[in-house]
């Protein structure tokens, strides 16, 4: 394995240079205050894109909703484009920049992490796969903070451009809903078939001991795939999937009652949407058959808190499941990656300054991604490699801001001390993280 303290140094100052950072676009941002787990791993990384393609799928743009049920379902092949970070070989050396567009769906960007396109990956260790999801609309590097940084750790790393969803494709929220899950579930196993024995990737990861992560509508769609069903009421949302194609995603369904594929053993879920529009009740969330995380912020407008995330939360009721909330923090509470420069003017079209899809109106982005890093990888690390040791960074008093710190002179933890694990002190504030097992 190759070690790259270099690296991290150098993404350690420049996130102590502020503005210079900023203007390079780095997603690799480690602040000086950034908890124990967020720090990059030893693998150095690799990214590559791939092709796929999921035959014979509905096309869902290809309906009429006005009109009657057409006798056949139209069909097509769906593309999906997907970016895989995985640890690289020693003494790997690559182009560290990519290109991509920003929430406009128009302006193209040059951003700028420690991946390296391209490269051998790593031989003589099996990883972890993990698959990310983003919202609508995003695209497969929104999170990409967080999927270099897996990959760093040794998790190979799948993170899908969703059709239709994207800032370049974006389409009727139908195809959105209907094919989220499926999405997922289809790149699973197209990875899983290149890490066969004798092809492309086998033996680099195992498919069998699988995450998923998703934002907000990656997040509905991890629900689906973690096995909690949609209510009957949204199947017959007129704005919907039409004519009851969401009804394969049905509480009670057949076809929805052969999730979760046994595969996936965990996920984690930033803003999940659909409590807010009836999508979920308790029912549907008792079929979650996976222990899950969840990420909120406490003002989050778009997927909601009390009545949204939370709820989510509280329902999924027959795993055990976590919570951390950062307090005062919308919608884009730790997944999205700082924004672009370029992201920082108003979009007549849009009707807002499209930096406000990266960013939060109280809460660093960096801050947030370097929390982010630090929980997800004690998640992984204690459910996809077996690491119990990590559990104990997850085993804390709920609010933060009642942790005590109290060490002696050797930096021995003393019996009253109880301040969240990985933290430096004085550096878990305005945060929550709450826990609740199986039955509960």
């Amino acid at each position: 394995m190759q070690k790259h303290l270099g690296l991290t140094a150098r993404a350690m100052a420049l996130g102590l240079m502020g503005t210079a950072a900023a203007a390079e676009n780095r997603v690799d941002r480690q602040l000086p205050n950034a908890p124990e787990l967020a720090a990059y791993g030893d693998h150095a990384v690799g990214m590559r894109t791939l092709e796929m393609t999921n035959p014979d799928q509905i096309d869902i743009l290809a309906i009429d909703p006005a009109v009657d049920k057409p006798d056949e379902m139209p069909r097509y092949d769906r593309p999906l484009t997907v970016e895989m970070y995985y640890p690289a070989a020693e003494g790997a050396e690559g182009e560290t920049t990519f290109k991509t567009f920003l929430r406009d769906g128009t302006t193209e960007v040059t951003l700028e992490g420690q991946a390296m396109r391209d490269v051998d990956p790593a031989t003589g260790e099996t990883f972890p796969l993990v698959l990310i999801s983003h919202g609508y609309p995003g695209n497969r590097y929104l999170l990409s903070h967080l999927t270099e940084n897996l990959a760093s750790k040794g998790y190979v790393v799948a993170s899908i451009d969703h059709t239709d969803s994207t800032y370049r494709t974006q389409a009727a929220f139908g195809s959105t809903l209907v094919n989220r899950s499926l999405d997922q579930l289809f790149v699973l196993e197209q990875m899983a078939q290149k890490s066969a024995e004798g092809a492309e990737f086998a033996g680099l990861y195992d498919a069998e001991n699988t995450g998923l992560i998703g934002y907000s509508m990656g997040g509905y769609g991890a629900i689906i795939t973690a096995g909690g069903g949609v209510t009957e009421t949204s199947v017959g949302y007129t704005w919907g999937g039409p004519h009851g194609t969401l009804g394969i995603h049905q509480a009670g369904s057949d076809s929805h009652n052969e999730l979760p594929d046994p595969r996936i053993k965990t996920a984690v879920a930033f803003g999940p949407w659909g409590m807010n529009r009836g999508f979920w009740d308790a029912e549907g969330l008792a079929g979650v058959q996976i222990p899950m995380l969840f990420i909120a912020g406490s003002q989050d407008d778009t997927s909601l808190y009390e009545k949204g995330v939370r709820a989510i939360w509280e329902n999924t009721s027959n795993v055990d499941r976590a919570l951390l909330t950062y307090m005062n923090a919308g919608h884009n509470a730790g997944a999205p990656m700082p924004a672009p420069q370029e992201s920082y003017y108003f979009n007549e079209d849009k009707g807002f300054n499209i930096s406000e899809h990266y960013t939060d109106a109280v809460w660093d982005t960096a801050r947030m991604n370097n929390i982010a890093q630090h929980f997800v990888t004690a998640w992984l690390d204690n459910h996809l490699k077996g690491e119990a040791e990590k559990a104990s960074y997850l085993d804390l008093v709920e609010d933060s801001n009642a942790g005590v710190w109290s060490q002696a002179e050797d930096g021995t933890d003393k019996e009253d001390h109880s301040y969240w694990r990985g933290f430096p002190e004085g550096t878990a504030k305005g945060l929550m993280y709450e826990t609740r097992a199986a039955g509960e």
